[in-house]
């Protein structure tokens, strides 16, 4: 048995380290409004999100009207707007400040893997998170894969030379983010106060799941024993 501790944690952002979804919930309702579609109560946006902005948007048109053109012009829309409110009801979960402090304390490199459009995920963790040094914020991308396609895992790895994958943990409040972690080969952590729930991470196994930013906290610090290979 080989014992490892974890190198680099690695974040989903919405849902896990910020609770984004009234202000995404108004930004899309904000879009739908213009273009004389019905709005949603923000507790649907908890399913809608997660999947990356487009398909944020065909999950808020009505079926029947998710067309790539409606898409493109949700885009047009939601993107200024969001951009100017990302930060009116966002808040950090409790405790992630204080976790973050002590991960870096503790010389746990950071990093965030978001489906968040790219220039959205780097300017809400500049804003909330900016005393922190994160290794690499990812998000969506234009012509890239979005989670749960591993390659976003790879390409943080790729920045911190030397790191082995048994020193990785990837942290999120979704399927998406379980499926994620397993794809890339990686521990993943469950977290339940964000946009899903427990039963929908324990359908994936995940190493553990944590109540809170301080049992999250531990569980990241924590060493831990694997087979060899």
């Amino acid at each position: 048995m080989n014992q490892f501790s974890t190198k680099i944690a690695i974040f989903d952002l919405d849902g896990t380290l910020l609770d984004t979804v009234e202000d995404l919930g108004m930004a899309t309702n904000h879009a739908l409004g213009v273009l004389g579609f019905p709005e949603h109560p923000v507790e649907a946006y908890k399913i809608f999100c997660g999947r990356g902005i487009y398909n944020l948007f065909r999950s808020a048109l009505p079926q029947d009207a998710a067309t790539e053109e409606n898409v493109a012009r949700m885009a047009s829309l939601f993107i200024p707007y969001y951009d100017a409110h990302k930060c009116d009801r966002t808040v950090p979960y409790p405790g992630i400040p204080e976790m973050l402090e002590r991960l870096s304390a503790e010389g746990v490199r950071l990093a965030v893997a978001s489906n968040k459009y790219q220039d959205g995920a780097e300017k809400i963790i500049r804003h909330y998170f900016g005393k922190y040094d994160f290794v690499r914020v990812l998000g969506q991308r234009e012509g890239l894969p979005i989670k749960p396609d591993p390659a976003i895992v790879g390409e943080i790895l790729s920045c911190v030379p030397g790191t082995r994958k048994e020193e990785t943990v990837y942290c999120g409040d979704s399927d998406v983010d379980m499926k994620t972690g397993i794809n890339a080969g990686v521990r993943t952590v469950g977290v339940t106060w964000g946009f899903r729930g427990r039963a929908e991470l324990e359908a994936y196994s995940p190493w553990r799941i944590a109540d809170t930013a301080e049992e999250l906290t531990t569980f990241i610090l924590e060493q831990w024993k694997a087979k060899e290979a």
